[in-house]
């Protein structure tokens, strides 16, 4: 069997282990048992901080038939497909390639049929800011007023190039660069369900240097299991070509100091070793 990537490992089954975007998913839990789902959304955010994840999440609690308040049941013809990744109703399109008038004259053309297996037709349009001007404008009067069993779910990492006249049609959520106390709280749960040999110092680096993006920092944590068995801190900054902070540090004292050949010396190796001036 082929190895399966920790970041797709580890996607969230459910709200409760989506991390760092508690305020959204407070609003989406009550949205759903309330049932006071919108028509459409735009989730925009940095990347890796769970706006798709959130949009699957969405599709299955909305189609799963028997339901337990916010737990999905997995065992309707629905939860099935999805956890199988092949529910027909869950439609995602990737915006970056699929960014021309045509694609979205096709979805205009299916949005009336009705769902195969579940209750809604979820359509999740990943970097939707892709899409062409025409695209979004063939987009404006669907989005509008989809029928009553499509749900439009949007999402970007560049909000400000998405058109106003779509996001007036939308329920918009900005998430937030996830902190580094969360990252690394989930990065050692993963290291403990893996039974892994990384240190805690290790953990701590790949949060600071991933600016705020969880898949991001659980790729870096995938890297660096497969370049040792026991991760330790030279391995991360090897991993990421970086130059250390104790290194950085002494050649500062070295100006400070006025210690020009020492200094010399230290930018010279650098160098040599590939470090980036």
């Amino acid at each position: 069997m082929s190895y399966l990537a920790l970041y797709r490992k580890y996607r969230p089954q459910t709200f409760e282990e989506v991390v760092g975007q508690n305020k959204i998913i407070k609003i989406l839990e009550n949205s759903i048992n309330n049932n006071m789902v919108s028509h459409a959304y735009l989730f925009s955010g940095p990347r890796g901080t769970g706006k798709t994840t959130t949009a699957k999440l969405i599709a299955k609690l909305i189609n799963c038939e028997n339901r337990n308040g916010l737990e999905p049941c997995d065992k309707c013809e629905s939860c099935i497909s999805y956890n199988n990744k092949n529910n027909p109703d869950i439609i995602e399109i990737d915006a970056a390639s699929n960014n021309g008038v045509d694609e979205i004259r096709e979805i205009k053309e299916k949005v009336d049929l009705m769902p195969s297996i579940s209750k809604y037709k979820v359509y999740i349009i990943d970097e939707v800011h892709m899409l062409s001007i025409g695209a979004f404008n063939a987009l404006l009067k669907t989005l509008e007023e989809p029928p009553k069993h499509v749900i439009f779910i949007l999402a970007t990492t560049e909000f400000y190039k998405v058109p106003e006249t779509i996001v007036s049609r939308c329920q918009c959520f900005s998430f937030e660069r996830i902190e580094d106390l969360d990252i690394i709280r989930r990065l050692k749960d993963i290291v403990e369900k893996e039974n892994l040999n990384v240190s805690l110092d290790v953990l701590k680096l790949i949060a600071e240097y991933s600016d705020g993006g969880l898949r991001d920092a659980i790729n870096m944590l995938d890297k660096l299991i497969c370049s040792s068995d026991e991760v330790t801190v030279d391995d991360f900054y090897e991993a990421r070509g970086l130059t250390k902070k104790e290194d950085l540090e002494q050649i500062v004292q070295d100006i400070k100091n006025n210690n020009i050949k020492d200094l010399f010396d230290k930018i010279d190796n650098l160098n040599k070793i590939g470090k980036n001036l």
